[in-house]
């Protein structure tokens, strides 16, 4: 379950991120996008982690 929600949390982060950097009118292709991408992508993990260890109580 574990695997799963971090899985779920690193994909939906690094879109948000993603969504986030277009919204701030950079490129698909931009630095600035790839680092946003990325913070979102850890913050998703976070979030997965946390999420898996609730639900494993």
């Amino acid at each position: 379950m574990m695997k799963i929600c971090i899985f779920a949390g690193t994909t939906v982060g690094g879109i948000a991120g993603g969504m986030i950097a277009g919204a701030f009118g950079m490129d698909w292709i931009s630095l600035g996008n790839f680092v946003l991408s990325g913070i979102g992508s850890v913050v998703g993990v976070y979030a997965g982690w946390k999420l898996a260890r609730k639900l494993d109580e």
